[in-house]
């Protein structure tokens, strides 16, 4: 009989206590008649497939596991979803390990069979939301019973092998959109938008042209900087722009590059207590912002020894409640672009976009009063996970892509250019402004992740009604049932 609270055979229970007892007393009476053959026919552990089907579970598993970590996925998020996999594929006592790097699962077998262990290294990541938004449906299939090992793994290769959902010039417009919506919401014109939009999309083909040649993308970061710089002050000391905010497209040349970094992912990894994958995507996240600053820096000091006007920075004013509007407007069009440049469905994108309003206009309507920059980013970036949390996988839209792009327009660009700027041209200068600028990061991580936090029993409730009202339904990747994914 299966205990409903623990999910183990009562009588295998029983068999194991009845072996323990039997061995304990043969240990400390040595004259004790040894358990019989009867004792000790039944195999202690669960029962298990065979060798074949539990290695094809395992590849299986490793598999999705490893789209969701290379598309940005939490390592609390990936482990959950393993687990539930292999639970629901006949495999239910196993044991994951995710690192940055690699995913190592164990599945055990009893105390008369050698475990079986499978490790996939995780060797590439890659921004395409409709990979990880297919596989993420696909495991609800799995969890559900409606598709078995087999079809699955059929179904996962063909998730994997197809190419992106749009062409690359697309995902091009996409960064260059981005950046434009980017300078609107700093204060530019559209004069300095378009500016900035043509830039960072240059800035793009020249990193996919180098990536074409594996060139680590620390390097990339780095040419992207002093590209996106250099070309502005260039663009400046030919007196095409007649603005007295010229560095806004360096600015949001920043920020561009700034998005799509594993901020988010470290920060919840470090919270959720996986800190050997925190580490490395704090690394990896230190390690190309490094690469930003080097490349700017660059080209600031370049700038100076070669003579170029310097362009001051934009002094930083208090908004102005006929300012929000444009805020609202120009974040839905970068959270939407971000999601596009990401390679999002439709659904996901217009989800995104409203993600980013909603930032935007919290952000705003707090920077009207002295809550101050990190103070507001994180309120805001709160309702972001919050609203994502709650009614992104109502809809079936993955979490990450609400969170991720709805951030993307409340990102630091114009403080870490101000602070970069203030340490390679003006002489004197300090770390506030850069301190500033790491500041608001990791309130805008942090607030999202506590957001999805908070949504976990909201969204529970909201399953339960739905099943009062209208039957069982999936609120997730996995059944309502499973606590460790809601």
């Amino acid at each position: 009989m299966l205990d409903t609270r623990t999910g183990e055979d009562t009588g295998t229970t029983s068999n194991r206590v009845r072996r323990t007892n039997l061995l304990r007393r043969r240990a400390w009476h040595p004259t004790a008649p040894s358990p019989t053959d009867s004792d000790t026919t039944e195999v202690i552990g669960p029962q298990l497939p065979d060798d074949s089907t539990v290695n094809f579970v395992l590849d299986l598993s490793l598999r999705i596991g490893e789209v969701q970590m290379s598309s940005g996925a939490g390592a609390s998020d990936v482990t959950a979803t393993i687990l539930a996999l292999t639970s629901a594929l006949g495999l239910p006592h196993c044991e994951v390990d995710v690192i940055f790097t690699s995913i190592t699962v164990t599945c055990h077998r009893g105390t008369t069979m050698a475990p079986v262990t499978a490790l996939r290294v995780v060797r590439s990541r890659s921004l395409d939301y409709t990979r990880l938004t297919a596989t993420e449906v696909l495991i609800r299939k799995i969890v559900r019973g409606s598709i078995g090992a087999d079809a699955a793994q059929i179904e996962l290769q063909k998730i994997t092998e197809v190419g992106h959902p749009y062409p690359r010039w697309v995902a091009t417009i996409a960064w260059g959109g981005l950046a434009a919506f980017i300078t609107l919401i700093l204060g530019g014109g559209w004069d300095i938008a378009i500016v900035a939009m043509v830039i960072s999309a240059v800035v793009d083909r020249i990193g996919r042209l180098l990536n074409s040649f594996a060139l680590p993308f620390f390097f990339q970061q780095v040419i992207g900087g002093l590209v996106a710089t250099l070309t502005a002050m260039a663009v400046v000391s030919s007196s095409l722009l007649t603005t007295d905010k010229p560095t806004l497209v360096v600015a949001a040349a920043v920020t561009v590059l700034l998005s799509g970094l594993s901020t988010v992912s470290a920060v919840q990894d470090a919270i959720t207590g996986y800190y050997v994958t925190a580490a490395g995507r704090t690394m990896e996240t230190v390690l190309m912002t490094a690469g930003l600053i080097a490349g700017v820096v660059l080209a600031l000091k370049s700038a100076v020894l070669l003579g170029l006007p310097r362009t001051p920075l934009p002094e930083v004013v208090d908004s102005t409640p006929q300012q929000l509007p444009v805020i609202i407007l120009g974040s839905i069009g970068a959270a939407a672009c971000f999601a596009l440049a990401s390679y999002s469905t439709i659904r996901a994108m217009a989800v995104a976009g409203i993600a980013g309003g909603i930032g935007g206009a919290v952000y705003g309507a707090l920077k009207l009063t002295d809550l101050g920059a990190i103070g507001s980013s994180a309120v805001a970036a709160t309702l972001v996970g919050l609203g994502g949390g709650v009614i992104a996988r109502r809809i079936k839209v993955t979490p990450l892509v609400v969170a991720v792009s709805g951030l993307t327009p409340l990102l630091p660009g114009l403080s870490l250019y101000r602070g970069l700027y203030e340490l390679g041209v003006e002489p004197g200068g300090s770390t506030s402004t850069i301190m500033t600028a790491i500041g608001i990061g990791l309130a805008l991580a942090a607030g999202v992740v506590l957001g999805e936090y908070l949504a976990q029993p909201l969204r529970t409730g909201l399953g339960r009604m739905e099943r009062k009202l209208s039957g069982p339904r999936m609120a997730g990747p996995l059944a309502p049932t499973d606590r460790r994914l809601d």
